[in-house]
């Protein structure tokens, strides 16, 4: 499946954006998907993941109750709502699929097989 990421760009803190994963390839809905995020000079971090019925979700301490993942199977697209944004939040942020098992398997990058390029989120204050 090739994924790709949009939806980036400058907010002010407190602001908001939303991100999209298009899919393309393979079902989409036969998997999960996970954003992550890379801030400079910093490991690449979970930030938030939806199970393929998109009845599970999970998320990072850092964004729980600011961040929203959704999916629309339909248009083979998930969604990152982002809100009260903050000048940490200022990273790379990538989209992945994947098939994790175990709800702890959603956290961990090396469960996501496919990758998008990324966009760039910075956060002003």
């Amino acid at each position: 499946v090739q994924l790709q990421a949009s939806g980036g760009g400058l907010v002010q803190a407190g602001g908001s954006l939303r991100l999209s994963c298009a899919a393309s390839g393979r079902t989409f809905s036969n998997y999960a998907v996970g954003w992550f995020r890379r801030a400079p000079g910093k490991e690449r971090e979970f930030v938030a993941a939806i199970s393929y019925s998109g009845g599970s979700r999970y998320y990072a301490d850092s964004v729980k109750g600011r961040f929203t993942i959704s999916r629309d199977d339909a248009k083979n697209t998930v969604f990152l709502q982002m809100n009260i944004m903050k000048p940490e939040d200022t990273a790379v942020y990538y989209c992945a699929a994947g098939s994790p098992y175990y709800s702890r398997s959603y956290y961990r990058s090396d469960e996501y097989a496919y990758w998008g390029q990324g966009t760039q989120v910075t956060v002003s204050s």
